[in-house]
C-alpha cells in the first residue's frame, strides 16, 4: 500500500522531517525512559510484549502490566510504562499520555516488541482511545479537544494515525472524504473516534458524528474516502476474523448510562445485544473470535460475543486491556 493520494497536505506528515525520529538519532530509548510507571507500584518487572505474553493493562495506578491469563486477578508483571491507554499488537504498542503543558496535550508513544520508543508524536487534546492493528503497521489513537464524555454533545474530538511501514503520520483525519448515505457530505461539526483496522491495512471502521448523529464508517485508506454504513454504532472493533463489529449502541437518552454493547455482523447487518447489561463507555477488544474484553465499573471484564453467556470479571482495578499471544 502506498500513501494515500487523497490526503491533503495538512493532513499527512512526512515522519522523517517533522516527527521526533528517535532510530534515526541513534537514541532508540526504551519506554521505562519516557511515561515511567510510578515510582512504587506494586506490579515490578520488565516485561514486553516479546518475552511476555498474555493481557496487558492499565493498573489502578497508571502503571501498564502484563497479567497471566487465567482466573481473574491473575499474577501481574510491571512494564516499566505509564499510559492513559495502552494497546500491543503485531510487535508493535502504543502509549497515549497527558502531556504537561498550559492546554491540554497528549503523547503517542509508538512502541516496538521490546518496548523500545520508535517514534514519538505530540499533539493538542485529552487521551482517549488508542489501538494497533493485527499486522502491528497502522497506529491509530483519539483524544478530546474539549470536552470529556462522548454521553454529552459538548465535545469534540481528533482522530489520528501512524503508519510504521511508509513512515507517515496523519494528525487529523477531518479532511477525509465523507459519504453520508451515498452522498459526498463535508460538514463543518464532523468529528470521528474509534478508528479500527482490518488486515489489510487499508480498510478501516470509525464512528462519525455530525448533526447530532453518530454512524458506522466504513474507511479506504487509499482513496481517503469514509462512506457510512449505518447510524447509532460506535467506537467499531473489527473481530480477528473481521466477519463482525463489536460496537457500543445508545440504548437511552441522555448522560445516565446510555450504552449497550452489541455485536454487529458484517454480512447481514444483523445486531446482537451482548450480555453485558451495564453502560460500557470503551473501544472493546477482541480476546478471540468468541469473546471481548472491556473496561467499566473499575475493572476489565470479559463476554461472549455471541450474546449467549454471562460477563467475567478477569482484571479487577485495570482498564485498557489488550491481548498478546
Amino acid at each position: 500500500m502506498t500513501r494515500p493520494s487523497g490526503l491533503s497536505r495538512s493532513a499527512r506528515i512526512l515522519v522523517g522531517v517533522t516527527a521526533v525520529a528517535l532510530v534515526a538519532l541513534g537514541i532508540g530509548y526504551t519506554a521505562s525512559a519516557v511515561g515511567r510507571s510510578p515510582a512504587g507500584a506494586h506490579a515490578q518487572g520488565h516485561a514486553t510484549p516479546a518475552t511476555h505474553p498474555g493481557l496487558y493493562i492499565r493498573d489502578g495506578d497508571g502503571a501498564i502490566v502484563v497479567q497471566d491469563r487465567g482466573s481473574s486477578g491473575g499474577t501481574r508483571t510491571g512494564t516499566g510504562l505509564a499510559c492513559q491507554r495502552f494497546y500491543a499488537a503485531g510487535g508493535t504498542a502504543v502509549c497515549l499520555k497527558p502531556r504537561t503543558a498550559v492546554t491540554p496535550m497528549s503523547t503517542a508513544l509508538i512502541l516496538d516488541d521490546r518496548l523500545r520508543v520508535q517514534k514519538e508524536f505530540d499533539f493538542g487534546g485529552v487521551p482517549n482511545r488508542a489501538t494497533v492493528s493485527a499486522s502491528g503497521r497502522m497506529v491509530s489513537w483519539t483524544v478530546f479537544v474539549t470536552g470529556d464524555d462522548y454521553a454529552t454533545t459538548d465535545f469534540s474530538t481528533r482522530t489520528g494515525f501512524y503508519d510504521r511501514e511508509d513512515d507517515f503520520l496523519v494528525k487529523s483525519m477531518e479532511d477525509v472524504g465523507l459519504y453520508i448515505d451515498g452522498q459526498l457530505r463535508d460538514p463543518a461539526d464532523v468529528n470521528y473516534w474509534g478508528l479500527s483496522f482490518a488486515e489489510d491495512d487499508n480498510t478501516f471502521y470509525v464512528t462519525v458524528s455530525t448533526g447530532g448523529t453518530t454512524y458506522l464508517g466504513k474507511g479506504d485508506l487509499a482513496t481517503w474516502t469514509v462512506r457510512t454504513l449505518r447510524t447509532n454504532a460506535e467506537c467499531p472493533s473489527l473481530s480477528p476474523d473481521e466477519t463482525r463489529i463489536v460496537f457500543k449502541k445508545r440504548v437511552r437518552p441522555g448522560a445516565d448510562a446510555p450504552w449497550r454493547l452489541s455485536v454487529l455482523d458484517l454480512s447481514t447487518m444483523k445486531e446482537t445485544p451482548l450480555a453485558e447489561t451495564r453502560s460500557v463507555d470503551d473501544q472493546a477488544a477482541w480476546v478471540d473470535d468468541q469473546t471481548v474484553s472491556y473496561a467499566v465499573d473499575g475493572g476489565v471484564w470479559e463476554v461472549p460475543a455471541s450474546g449467549a453467556g454471562a460477563p467475567r470479571s478477569v482484571a479487577p482495578g485495570a482498564s485498557s486491556p489488550s491481548l498478546v499471544r
